[in-house]
C-alpha cells in the first residue's frame, strides 16, 4: 500500500506556525510498518526541536459527483480539481 509521510517543523514566522520540510512516498505493507519507519526517523527529526510527522494513505477513494462512480485520487489533490466536487464541474 502506498503511504505519504509529511514532515513539518515549527516556524513562528509563518501564519500557520509551521512549515513543510518534505513529503515522501513509501510502499509499505501496512500502517504499522509505516509507523516503524517514523520511529526510525525520530532521532533525525526530534519532536523536542519542533518536528512532527503526518502519515496519509496516498490514494483515496472518492465518488464522481456526476456519474456516481467511485475513483481513486491522491489525498492532497485540491478540492476544486477533483471530479468529486461541484466546483470542478461548474467551471
Amino acid at each position: 500500500m502506498l503511504y505519504t509521510m509529511e514532515i513539518y517543523k515549527t516556524d513562528r514566522r509563518l501564519k500557520a506556525g509551521e512549515r513543510l520540510c518534505g513529503k515522501y512516498e513509501y510502499d509499505r505493507p501496512d500502517l504499522d510498518a509505516m509507523q516503524r519507519e517514523v520511529r526510525e526517523l525520530d532521532s533525525l527529526y526530534p519532536a523536542a526541536q519542533g518536528y512532527r510527522f503526518e502519515i496519509h494513505e496516498t490514494m483515496v477513494t472518492r465518488e464522481n459527483l456526476l456519474t456516481g462512480q467511485e475513483f481513486q485520487e491522491r489525498y492532497d489533490r485540491p478540492y476544486h480539481c477533483s471530479p468529486a466536487s461541484e466546483s470542478y464541474w461548474s467551471s
